[in-house]
């Protein structure tokens, strides 16, 4: 197959050195806006028709996080997403276990190690020519109870909450979870392993909770382009452009990726393209995939078209912690491969991470570890459409340390090569195959 029109390596990681530059790129903030004109504009160089649409979503920006004990003792820390804002609660710090209604509750958030040799018997097939599976334990970036986090102290009557970074394998306060965009209704604040340790020494204490943020609703864009193709079907192929931080895996990858496939397929000729191609940068993945929901409900007419729905995000490298720092390995992190259970894909797709070396892979039933598969395209499961999306989880995601140095970068011209390799391999396939095969 012709691969000379994707990008190179080094090309791609300049896209996204231009984006993360930009910096912080929640839904609603100016790096976002400017991502996706530079999107629109890099797209309609490419030769593809394009078109913005708008996604209303809610807009979080924090200010001042404090925690100061009345023994003049303070702490910095981040306000939680969309947690009520408060300029000063005063109260009685607790542990839940001696928490009463009305305290503050210190509760403690350790990130979930999941062994590979498990997720092996989950998975279809995997391509492992290392053969590191049977003993590899990936830390992933949520706790056991994924982004419930404030819930428990909900539960038990509390006034605010202080999240205890305590068992992260590195030092921060800059975890941008929960990004359902459910504004929860008490303060809370995220402290450092280090700061939270010295604050649960002192409990239970008095003190006072500042947690202030602005929040408002605001119209941003997905940034949809398409080119005709040689049937009357249409391959989507997708990500999303806005980030918890400036967030070079997350997703400024994921983007990259889609511009090179875009940029493959704008010069071949229509005829040779196996199916209409719609290339979609969606808003609002931090605001509970904001942007994919709105995508689907203004073409849900149109779905029954689609041939495959191919999302493309994390170009990640694993990490290592190091002295309370995070640091690159050479490895990339655990890919995963969400597949539709129709064989002629979960083949396609499996001969493809063979044919690009892309080890360190697993090929996963999209609903293997909740309903719908943990991405930005999720809400196309429900609906039927048949997908591949590609992910991995690094612990780092939804955090500051998410820079340049995190990215995959030996990754992404295999990760683009199977990108196309996969939009090709579906030539001759209908919707109605894919979903027969999936049903059966």
């Amino acid at each position: 197959m012709a691969m000379e029109h994707v990008p190179s390596a080094a090309e791609m990681l300049g896209w996204i050195e231009t984006v993360v530059a930009q910096g912080v790129r929640r839904p609603g903030y100016p790096a976002d806006a400017w991502t996706e004109r530079w999107l629109a504009e890099r797209l309609a160089e490419f030769g593809l028709e394009v078109t913005l649409e708008p996604v209303e979503v809610r807009r979080w920006q924090p200010g001042t996080g404090l925690l100061r004990l009345d023994d003049g003792t303070s702490w910095t820390g981040m306000p939680l997403p969309h947690t009520a804002p408060t300029g000063g609660l005063r109260g009685r710090i607790a542990r839940p276990a001696d928490a009463r209604p009305g305290d503050i509750v210190v509760d403690e958030v350790t990130f979930s190690e999941l062994p590979q040799s498990y997720v092996k018997t989950l998975a279809t097939s995997a391509y492992d020519p290392e053969g590191v599976f049977d003993t590899l334990v990936q830390t992933i970036p949520f706790g056991p109870r994924m982004m419930e986090v404030v819930e428990p102290a909900l539960a038990a009557g509390a006034a605010g909450f202080v999240g205890a970074l305590t068992g992260l394998p590195w030092e921060t306060r800059d975890y941008y979870v929960p990004y359902d965009a459910v504004e929860r209704p008490i303060p809370a604040l995220w402290l450092s392993g280090t700061d939270a340790r010295r604050l649960l020494a002192r409990l239970p204490c008095e003190g006072e909770l500042i947690a202030e943020s602005a929040t408002d609703t605001v119209i941003t864009h997905n940034v949809v382009a398409t080119l005709p193709g040689g049937s009357p079907h249409t391959v989507i192929v997708a990500s999303h452009h806005d980030a918890p931080w400036a967030s070079a895996v997350e997703d400024a990858s994921g983007l990259a990726l889609v511009l090179a496939t875009a940029r493959h397929w704008a010069r071949v000729p229509a005829g040779e393209r196996p199916h209409n191609l719609t290339f979609l940068l969606t808003s609002g993945h931090m605001a509970h995939a904001a942007g994919t929901r709105a995508f689907i409900d203004r073409h849900r007419p149109e779905l029954a078209g689609v041939v495959l729905e191919l999302h493309l995000e994390h170009a990640a490298l694993r990490c290592e912690a190091v002295d309370g720092a995070l640091v690159p390995t050479a490895e990339p992190e655990v890919r995963w491969w969400f597949t539709t259970r129709a064989p002629q894909l979960e083949e396609l797709v499996a001969a493809t991470l063979e044919a690009e070396d892309l080890r360190r892979s697993f090929v996963l039933p999209p609903d293997v570890f909740s309903p719908m598969p943990p991405t930005d395209g999720a809400f196309f499961h429900p609906e039927g459409v048949p997908l591949v999306h590609f992910l991995s989880a690094p612990m780092y995601l939804f955090d500051s340390a998410d820079t340049i140095d995190k990215v995959d970068v030996a990754g992404l011209e295999p990760l683009a090569r199977a990108a196309v390799r996969i939009v090709a391999g579906t030539a001759g396939w209908t919707p109605a195959d894919l979903r027969a095969a999936a049903s059966g």
